[in-house]
C-alpha cells in the first residue's frame, strides 16, 4: 500500500485545484521557503484525521480554509482527496484504490467520504489503523518531533511504537471488546431482574389471564342469551302486530258499520222532514195558532157563562121581566153552541197534533241516541286506530 494521488484545492494556501502524483518508493517535496511544502504534509495529515488544529499549524480549524489575497477572494470551503494504492488488499475495502475525501466548510460543517460515499471520521480511522495510520498519525514525524520522542516516557514511548507497529488498534479494539462485555454484563444482569420480576408476577399474571378467559366466556354466554331474549321479544311483537292488525281491521269494520248507521238515521231524519214538508208546515202551524186560539176562547166563553149563570141566578128574583129572561137565555144557547162548535173542531185536531208531537219525540229520542252512541264511539275508534298506528 502506498500513496498514489494527492488533490488540494482551498486548502492553506492552495487556492486553486493541484494535484501531485506519486511513485513507489521516496519521493522529495523541495522548493524555497513560504513555497507550501510543508502544506503539502499539513493536508495529508488534515485528510487523514488531525483533529487540533496545532496538527496543521493553525489556531483555528477553519484557518486551513484559503484566506484570500490581494489578487484573490477568500474561498468557503476546503477539501483534500487522498488516493491509496490498494492492490495488495491491505485495507478492508474491495477497491484496488480508495480515495479519502475530507471538506471544510466556513459555517465549520465537516464531511468525510471514502470513493465518493459519505462516511464518518471513525470509519476512515478504522480503516487506516490496518495499515498502522493511527490517531495519533506517528507516520508523519514534523520538525523537532525527533527530539520530543526521544526525551519522553516510557509510557508515551511505548504507545507511539505500538501506534506504529498497529498494536494499538488491537488494544483499542480488546479495550471496545471489554467495555461491550461489561455492558452485556449488565444487560444479562438486568435481563435476570426482570426475568425474576416477571416471574414473581406470572402466577398473578395467570390468575388474571384465566379471568380474563372467564369473562370471555360469561361475555359470549351472555351475547348468547341477549340475541336469545331478543329474538323472544321479536316474535312476541311480531305476533302482538298480527293480533293488532286484526283489531285494527275489527276497529275499521266497527267504523263502517257507525257510519252506515249514521246514513241510516241521517235517511230517516231526511225522510221525516220530506214526510213534515209534504204535510205543509205552514198549514200544520197555522191550525196550531188556530187550536190555540179557539181553546183561549173556549176558557173564556166558559168563564162568561159560568158568571152570566151565577148573575142569572142572583138576579132571578130581581128580575121580572120575561122578555129580559128569554133574551139572556137565548144569549146562553148561542154560547153553549158556539162551546160545541169549538169543542168538536178541537177534538178533530187533537189526533193530528198528538200524532205529530209523538213523531218529533221518536225523531228527538232516535237522534240523541245517536249523538250519543256516535260520541262514545268515533272517538274511541279514531284513538284506539291512531295508538296501534303509533305501536306499529
Amino acid at each position: 500500500v502506498f500513496l498514489k494521488r494527492l488533490t488540494i484545492k482551498g486548502f492553506k494556501s492552495f487556492a486553486d485545484s493541484a494535484t501531485l502524483d506519486l511513485e513507489p518508493g521516496v519521493t522529495a517535496v523541495v522548493g524555497p521557503n513560504g513555497s507550501g511544502k510543508s502544506n503539502v504534509v499539513d493536508a495529508i495529515a488534515w485528510v487523514l484525521g488531525a483533529q487540533a488544529p496545532s496538527a496543521v499549524r493553525s489556531q483555528r480549524m477553519d484557518d486551513v480554509i484559503f484566506a484570500g489575497t490581494t489578487d484573490r477572494s477568500a474561498l468557503g470551503r476546503a477539501e483534500v482527496s487522498l488516493t491509496i494504492d490498494n492492490s495488495d488488499s491491505s485495507l478492508a475495502l474491495d477497491f484496488p484504490e480508495i480515495t479519502i475525501t475530507r471538506t471544510l466548510f466556513r459555517s465549520g460543517e465537516s464531511e468525510y467520504s471514502l470513493n465518493g460515499s459519505p462516511c464518518r471520521l471513525l470509519d476512515v480511522q478504522e480503516l487506516l489503523s490496518d495499515v498502522g495510520v493511527g490517531r495519533q498519525q506517528h507516520v508523519i514525524i514534523s520538525q523537532g518531533q525527533i527530539d520530543a520522542v526521544l526525551n519522553a516516557r516510557e509510557e508515551d514511548r511505548r504507545s507511539i511504537i505500538e501506534d506504529a507497529t498497529g498494536i494499538l488498534k488491537f488494544r483499542k479494539r480488546k479495550e471496545k471488546a471489554e467495555r461491550r462485555l461489561d455492558s452485556t454484563g449488565s444487560n444479562l444482569d438486568r435481563l435476570g431482574d426482570m426475568q425474576r420480576e416477571v416471574k414473581r408476577q406470572l402466577k398473578p399474571l395467570e390468575r388474571q389471564a384465566e379471568a380474563a378467559r372467564k369473562h370471555g366466556n360469561f361475555l359470549e354466554e351472555l351475547k348468547s342469551l341477549r340475541l336469545f331474549r331478543f329474538s323472544k321479544e321479536f316474535n312476541e311483537l311480531k305476533g302482538l302486530a298480527s293480533s293488532e292488525s286484526e283489531r285494527r281491521a275489527d276497529l275499521a269494520k266497527q267504523e263502517t258499520q257507525s257510519v252506515s248507521e249514521l246514513q241510516r238515521f241521517e235517511t230517516k231524519i231526511s225522510t221525516a222532514e220530506s214526510e213534515l214538508a209534504s204535510r205543509g208546515e205552514d198549514d200544520l202551524g197555522d191550525q196550531l195558532v188556530r187550536f190555540e186560539a179557539l181553546r183561549e176562547r173556549t176558557r173564556g166563553l166558559k168563564a162568561v157563562l159560568v158568571e152570566r149563570q151565577k148573575g142569572i141566578e142572583r138576579d132571578r128574583d130581581t128580575l121580572v121581566s120575561s122578555e129580559v129572561i128569554a133574551g139572556l137565555e137565548v144569549e146562553l144557547i148561542k154560547a153553549k153552541k158556539e162551546e160545541e162548535s169549538l169543542t168538536k173542531e178541537e177534538e178533530l185536531l187533537f189526533p193530528e197534533i198528538k200524532t205529530l208531537k209523538q213523531l218529533e219525540e221518536e225523531l228527538t229520542a232516535d237522534w240523541t241516541t245517536f249523538k250519543t252512541d256516535w260520541a262514545d264511539g268515533v272517538p274511541v275508534i279514531g284513538g284506539r286506530a291512531s295508538e296501534i298506528r303509533g305501536e306499529l
